[in-house]
């Protein structure tokens, strides 16, 4: 492995990335088996880029930004194209406290959510899943993404525009008894 005199070590650096990078590259191709075969291709060009990586942003970043060109170099593809994720598929805490009826109606929205962001076009997905579900700023983004902030900020509202006209088009919101948001699909 390139592990050079001042370059971060790739084991440490595959080690505290492998989750972040998997569940981003899940939530972007729709397909955990397809995510694994991905953060692999991401840790070859990691480590083959080390020795160059001059450190002008984060190991993080740098690391998004592959698994970005990764992500989207698998979905040019002929044949390609995103899946919704099913609940069942991503591993989310389980809280024993809900009940089931509780638990449907969330895996429903869950996947409405998943289906209209799969649905989204490469650049304003990435920007969406890198900032509201990654907790990546808008800086990082534009880094990850090669844009501007302000392209960055302009992606990030879009898509969050898109997925409100979708959900909206598709759902029927309310507030049950005990005030929680719910929705229903429209006929």
């Amino acid at each position: 492995m390139n592990d050079a005199p001042g370059q971060p070590a790739f084991q440490a650096i595959a080690h505290d990335l492998r989750s972040p990078l998997l569940r981003y590259l899940e939530r972007y191709v729709g397909d955990r088996s397809v995510a694994e075969d991905l953060v692999q291709e991401t840790f070859m060009r990691i480590n083959k880029g080390l020795p160059s990586f001059a450190g002008r942003s984060s190991i993080k970043t740098w690391a998004f930004s592959i698994a970005n060109r990764v992500a989207v170099d698998y979905l040019r593809q002929p044949g390609r194209n995103v899946r919704a994720i099913e609940l069942t598929e991503v591993e989310e805490p389980i809280d024993v406290d809900r009940t089931i009826d509780e638990r449907l109606i969330i895996d429903e929205m869950n996947a409405c959510v998943r289906q209209v962001i799969a649905n989204l076009p490469d650049t304003y997905r990435a920007a969406l899943i890198l900032h509201d579900l990654e907790g990546l700023s808008a800086a990082q983004i534009a880094e990850i993404c090669n844009c501007s902030v302000a392209t960055a900020k302009i992606r990030i509202h879009r898509a969050r525009l898109r997925l409100k006209e979708a959900l909206q088009g598709q759902c029927e919101f309310y507030r049950d008894s005990e005030s929680v948001f719910r929705c229903d699909r429209k006929a």
